[in-house]
């Protein structure tokens, strides 16, 4: 009879779903070794190999796939009685994983996080910061935090922090004072921008709008940034205009290192929201999460 381990069986759902011992590594908080013996362990309790692993790929085989399409839902009914025992605690526990923004995680995230986990202290929280679009699931978190051009259509989407967000312009005094201020998003043109890349290797354009005339320019400059630090630094510099989330912007704005630029043309558009599939069983962290972004308290925080 074969008796393999649980934790083993874990391990395999696992490493399937991300393709990768090191990404299967980081979700579970554990070696990539660890994962190595354990699916080592299950091929010779079963007797058949269930992955196939190459030094750029780990697929799983024929045989490997036909125990993932019944062990999966299996091993999710088990987490979900587990999870179920959550009801009789007078509060809930365990491990809530969520994927999201590089800016959410950074600016609208922290004082939401704070105040969910002082009312909640037998939950843990792990945050996973990403501009890069995944398939959340698939990569082991609970759920997702994106913006609704990038949210799938059959996910239940919450909104979570401020319900509008804005891109604005912005410049050093001294930038402006050398080349004159822009009045109009086509001025940009022969001006020095700032401008971001994101993971996925995108440079946007820029995009503005006003009483429904929408300006998309294609600006030049002196530097590419992946990250909002290097721009904003680019930008107090004097280097040239930068165009990005207000937030990010705020602090600066405030000391007087960078000034506003076109706000009558800044583009507003709906918040973050919190996206997860539909379950009959929804994990109690999860469920936990949720009860609390949508309370009136919180709403009234954040909106």
């Amino acid at each position: 009879m074969i008796d393999p381990d649980l934790s083993d069986l874990g391990a395999l759902v696992a490493v399937a779903q991300t393709r990768s011992f090191r990404a299967a590594a980081t979700l579970r908080g554990v070696s990539a070794s660890s994962l190595s013996d354990a699916i080592r362990r299950l091929e010779a309790r079963v007797g058949v190999r269930l992955l196939n692993r190459t030094t750029r790929s780990v697929t799983p085989t024929e045989a490997g796939n036909q125990l993932l399409e019944r062990l999966t839902p299996a091993l999710g009914e088990i987490a979900g009685a587990l999870d179920a025992l959550n009801s009789f605690r007078d509060s809930p526990t365990g491990t809530l994983k969520l994927n999201v923004p590089i800016i959410t995680a950074q600016r609208i995230l922290p004082p939401i996080v704070n105040r969910f986990l002082a009312a909640h202290p037998g939950i843990t929280l792990e945050i996973s910061a990403s501009d890069t679009f995944i398939d959340v699931l698939a990569a082991g978190f609970d759920a997702g935090i994106r913006y609704d051009e990038s949210i799938e259509r059959d996910m239940i989407a919450v909104p979570i922090g401020p319900r509008t967000q804005r891109f604005m312009v912005a410049a050093a005094p001294s930038y402006l004072a050398a080349y004159g201020t822009p009045q109009h998003p086509r001025d940009l043109i022969n001006h020095a921008c700032i401008r971001h890349r994101f993971a996925s290797g995108v440079v946007p354009n820029w995009e503005f709008e006003r009483n429904g005339k929408v300006v998309k320019i294609t600006p030049k400059g002196p530097l590419i940034a992946s990250t909002a630090e290097l721009g904003i630094g680019a930008a107090v510099a004097g280097l040239g205009l930068i165009h990005t989330f207000e937030e990010y912007l705020d602090d600066s704005l405030k000391r007087g290192d960078l000034v506003p630029v076109l706000s009558g043309w800044w583009q507003n558009f709906t918040g973050p929201r919190l996206y997860y599939p539909s379950r009959k069983h929804m994990p109690a962290p999860l469920r936990a999460f949720v009860d609390f972004i949508k309370s009136p308290e919180e709403r009234a925080l954040t909106s």
